[in-house]
């Protein structure tokens, strides 16, 4: 199990914008899950929405994003670099995401070919489908 500050070892990303708490399982350049605990203290809830705190769809493609960061930035001739988004295709957003859910984060490195690569991302709540979608990264 990877905690924040060996997750802060492989990517960029710092409070407030890191948005996984662990990662639980990695297979370096193929596959990585992780965990966010969504708590109400998050700075998003407070204009998203007041009334009915939602987390935002773009803030768990983020947060699928960088758990598929770690695996790939977890290669050893990929330490140190950065990985950036080159596209967002097919994202489903099944499900609301709200405090006290514990998001789990699944990406799969489906495609690579030089420096451009595919992840294939599942966000669940529960075992809850809540968003899929296919990421484009590319390490530079």
């Amino acid at each position: 199990m990877l905690g924040i500050k060996e997750i802060e070892a492989i990517i960029p990303h710092r409070h407030p914008f890191l948005l996984i708490d662990c990662v639980e399982e990695l297979e370096p350049g193929v596959r990585a899950v992780g965990y966010k605990c969504v708590t109400f203290h998050e700075d998003f809830f407070r204009g998203h929405f007041p009334q009915e705190p939602v987390m935002p769809g773009v803030l768990i493609i983020e947060a699928l994003a960088q758990v598929g960061a770690v695996s790939i930035l977890s290669v050893e001739e990929n330490k140190g670099k950065v990985a950036y988004f080159g596209g967002i295709n097919s994202a489903k957003f099944r499900r609301k995401v709200v405090p006290g859910d514990r998001l789990r984060l699944e990406c799969e490195i489906i495609k690579q070919k030089g420096p451009v690569g595919i992840g294939r991302a599942t966000a669940t709540v529960d075992g809850k489908v809540a968003v899929t979608a296919e990421l484009t990264f590319m390490i530079g």
